[in-house]
């Protein structure tokens, strides 16, 4: 039972309707929840101090190392080999060897885009893996203990 005060008969009464509201704010906070993790998430990467790089000296007469060098000179196992004739000088390794795994290091002045062409030709010569030559950091240089 309601209690009309005022107004003449027939007349309109307002009213406002919450309903849109609420569902409005509620469509926003579902969104915000999903949204908010996405925005906290950050990914770091520790690079190495700068330092002379040389080309590496393979440790065994078993691995196979590739080095680019900042001017884009390749270097497989200490001999100096032209881009183009890579993929076949790497194929005579492999053929010659159990394990088709390649270790990879490059210059930090190399491009981008020389290393990944060298990987890939070593990728296409029958390396079945490829691993990436780093220094192990100490703790002063943000590395985790062993």
């Amino acid at each position: 039972m309601g209690m009309d005060v005022g107004g003449g008969k027939g007349k309109v009464r307002p009213s406002i309707n919450v309903t849109p509201l609420v569902d409005v704010v509620l469509v926003l906070l579902i969104i915000f929840l999903v949204v908010t993790p996405l925005l906290t998430k950050r990914f770091t990467v520790l690079v190495p101090p700068e330092q002379e790089e040389t080309a590496p000296k393979t440790e065994s007469e078993d691995q196979v190392v590739l080095y680019v060098d900042e001017d884009g000179t390749v270097t497989l196992n200490s001999e100096k080999v032209a881009l183009t004739a890579l993929g076949a000088k790497l194929e005579r390794v492999f053929a010659a060897r159990d394990q088709d795994i390649v270790f990879f290091d490059a210059s930090s002045k190399c491009a981008y885009g020389t290393a990944m062409q060298v990987m890939d030709i070593a990728r296409g010569a029958g390396a079945t893996s490829v691993g990436i030559i780093t220094e192990e950091l100490s703790m002063e240089e943000g590395g985790s203990p062993p």
